[in-house]
């Protein structure tokens, strides 16, 4: 997804004219999901979009949306920061429709788009002062603190941004969402770009900001980058929810994970040809002589009875990770449209 940071030009006169009743509306504790998308359709043809599309996201709590690229993950974060009308459903922040009401949410929203598109012919500092005047929120001390956490200094910040590196962009629009301390975050791909330092940097961060009570939704196709911060997951897969879950439910699954490593191809071959009779087993991922396998408790003992019939070298369990379960929706998928990791 493309974003240009001028859209927001567009609003700048509706922040500053919404009046007080409408702000103490905005303001108050609201007895609802803090993100709320229900039944979300936007159909662009030919099997592209999103297709009744439902995710809640409470008050500090950390959401993952995880998918491939063009699973449909920033087509719905379009419709949430309010840059595109849905065919049909609900979009809501704060209890107010995104796409109608935008400008009133917008000050307590952070934003990290997929790809960054910043305006010609300013400097980095020159951006994000006028990302602060845009919000109407300057707070000098938290840019100085994030400036100082992603190692952005003067120097960094003297260029032209259209010149600047990936890295060095992803950055400013890291320091840009967080500087105003919004309420909430909506952050794209949001370590696109950066370096492994930056990246634990940046995971660290998170973890910072969801103890002060931010809430987040983190869309990302980096299954340790979702591992390592939320709270619950959903797995979009062309254009559906094909999944929901509480991300620490993965460690008490009945479902067990097993690598075999034969002592010959043709081992393998035997096993995997008698192995269809167990009911809930499934192949993961093959090498040469090895396999990996995902069982039901129930199952083990039918398995090693087949497995006592062929030469194996170890047999070994694992616990079910976040990247088997995603596999277990996109096994037969061979690509994803950008690495999972």
């Amino acid at each position: 997804m493309c974003f240009s940071f001028l859209r927001f030009g567009t609003i700048l006169g509706h922040i500053q004219n919404v009046n007080s009743v409408e702000k103490t509306q905005i303001q108050k504790e609201v007895k609802m999901s803090v993100i709320n998308v229900e039944h979300l359709t936007k159909d662009y043809g030919y099997g592209r979009g999103v297709f009744d599309v439902s995710i809640h996201v409470e008050k500090g709590e950390v959401f993952g949306f995880l998918g491939p690229n063009g699973a449909g993950k920033s087509t719905t974060i379009r419709h949430l920061m309010g840059f595109s009308k849905p065919d049909s459903g609900k979009v809501e922040i704060f209890g107010e429709p995104t796409f109608e009401k935008y400008h009133e949410i917008l000050k307590k929203v952070g934003y990290i788009p997929g790809e960054i598109a910043l305006p010609a012919g300013l400097t980095g500092k020159e951006f994000l002062k006028m990302m602060q005047d845009l919000t109407g929120i300057e707070n000098n001390e938290r840019l100085s603190m994030l400036l100082d956490l992603f190692e952005l200094d003067e120097a960094s910040l003297m260029g032209d941004v259209k010149r600047m590196s990936l890295g060095v962009k992803r950055k400013l629009a890291v320091t840009a969402a967080f500087m105003s301390d919004p309420e909430v975050l909506i952050l794209d791909e949001p370590t696109s770009g950066l370096d492994p330092v930056m990246q634990e940097r940046f995971i660290e961060f998170i973890h910072k900001e969801k103890a002060r009570g931010k809430t987040i939704l983190l869309s990302s196709h980096i299954f340790s980058e979702i591992d390592n911060t939320c709270d619950r997951i959903a797995i979009i897969k062309d254009g559906k929810i094909v999944s929901e879950f509480v991300a620490n439910d993965l460690k008490h699954a009945s479902k067990k994970y097993y690598t075999v490593d034969f002592k010959t191809e043709a081992d393998k071959k035997k096993f995997l040809q008698t192995s269809s009779e167990v009911e809930s087993m499934t192949l993961i991922g093959e090498k040469e002589k090895e396999i990996n396998i995902s069982i039901e408790d129930k199952d083990l003992n039918q398995v090693i009875d087949l497995l006592s019939n062929v030469e194996v070298v170890k047999f070994s369990n694992r616990k079910e990770s976040l990247e088997d379960y995603f596999m277990s929706f996109y096994k037969e998928d061979k690509d994803f449209g950008g690495a999972m990791k």
